[in-house]
């Protein structure tokens, strides 16, 4: 059985006029086609990253008081910013790490069957995402009770976007002090405290800057992601199967979802060289992920597509740091649904809506309960 998915921009993608987003007074040409979205990603100079709060659509100056770094600069400053914190990013290729979300994922597919039913994205993604991230921080894991108490988004998840916000910041500035006196250098708040770049250690508005994007960045698109392989899952578990057969088949599976959900719609950049200094575009890398330029057939969901040189995880210079994360997680979870699940139920979807003028494009869901039957044993962490 093969799952079909929708290109929610294809009206849009070749017509001469394209899109163009309002957001309040502002209009935001939509970039849609896959040429488009990858030569504006590599050319910084005409589409600049250097605008504080103005990187994410909406903008985000009343969810957080600090420029998100490296993701708001531009090169060279944003090497500087990046490279100090890659390390942290590569811990998911090390194969101990592998064996640690292995060992979680098959621990919280036990407890979820052991109820009568659960929600995949609070019961399930969320409580994956934020226990893996312990993991790449290097701090206690129990940490995560707290990130999960934040919901699945840090800034839109039911509360107020600045109450939020400053909820988040709090949190972290405790972090990043508590840290300053710490011995532990593969803690991430410990080893921020010994950063330098040009020549001086990082201000806290910088730390507070790195800490931001880590916690916000990579948050609602793992959960979106981790819910979309089950929903897959219990719609045709026989296409999943067949993809875990071997861990090259896993991987072509695991960029074939990245395609097909593209977790974040869409981001923008500010133009320098045009008139309007001010005037922002959007790089559209869900458009970009079902051009038929680049992609036969682009929506079905085909889990041994190649070649697949999506633009899920971004491109150029601001290529997703977390993509190694999410790759190692959803790579956990196809081989522990395949290995020891039975049957995933669905009883109940709602899916999770953007809107972009006349045009909806699902994105994970709000909520989606379901039934969960395993076969044998699910190895237990040591």
């Amino acid at each position: 059985m093969s799952l079909k998915v929708r290109d929610a921009f294809k009206p849009f993608r070749d017509q001469k006029d394209g899109l163009t987003l309002t957001v309040g007074d502002e209009a935001i040409p939509m970039l849609l086609t896959y040429q488009q979205v990858r030569s504006a990603a590599k050319d910084w100079q005409t589409y600049s990253s250097d605008a504080p709060f103005r990187v994410p659509i909406p903008s985000e100056e009343d969810a957080r008081s600090v420029r998100q770094l490296p993701i708001e600069t531009d090169p060279p400053e944003h090497q500087k910013y990046r490279s100090l914190i890659e390390p942290f990013f590569r811990r998911p290729i090390q194969s101990d790490y592998v064996d640690r979300i292995d060992a979680l994922i098959g621990d919280t597919l036990r407890q979820c069957a052991g109820r009568a039913s659960f929600d995949v994205v609070r019961d399930f993604a969320l409580p994956i995402q934020s226990r893996a991230l312990t993991f790449l921080l290097g701090v206690p894991e129990a940490e995560a009770e707290t990130w999960i108490s934040s919901g699945t988004h840090v800034f839109r998840d039911g509360d107020d976007p600045g109450q939020k916000g400053a909820v988040l910041e709090t949190y972290l500035l405790s972090a990043i002090r508590d840290g300053a006196g710490g011995e532990d250098g593969a803690n991430f708040f410990v080893a921020l405290n010994r950063m330098r770049v040009d020549d001086r250690p990082l201000d806290e508005a910088e730390m507070l800057g790195i800490s931001n994007l880590v916690f916000a960045g990579g948050r609602d698109t793992v959960i979106n992601a981790i819910a979309f392989v089950m929903w897959c899952f219990a719609r045709a578990p026989e296409t999943l199967l067949a993809a875990a057969k071997a861990p090259r088949t896993i991987n072509l599976a695991v960029e074939e979802f990245i395609r097909a959900l593209s977790p974040l719609t869409h981001i923008g950049r500010v133009c320098p060289a045009k008139a309007g200094a001010e005037d922002r575009v959007s790089l559209c890398w869900a458009a970009a992920n079902y051009d038929p330029a680049v992609f036969d057939d682009p929506e079905t969901l085909n889990l041994a597509r190649v070649p697949n040189p999506h633009v899920g995880f971004g491109s150029g210079h601001h290529a997703c740091l977390g993509a190694p994360q999410a790759r190692a997680i959803l790579r956990s979870l196809i081989r522990n649904l395949a290995e020891h699940v039975r049957a995933l139920r669905i009883e109940r979807e709602v899916v999770n809506s953007e809107h972009y003028q006349s045009v909806e494009r699902p994105v994970g869901f709000e909520q989606l309960l379901a039934e969960l039957e395993l076969q044998g044993a699910v190895p237990s962490a040591p």
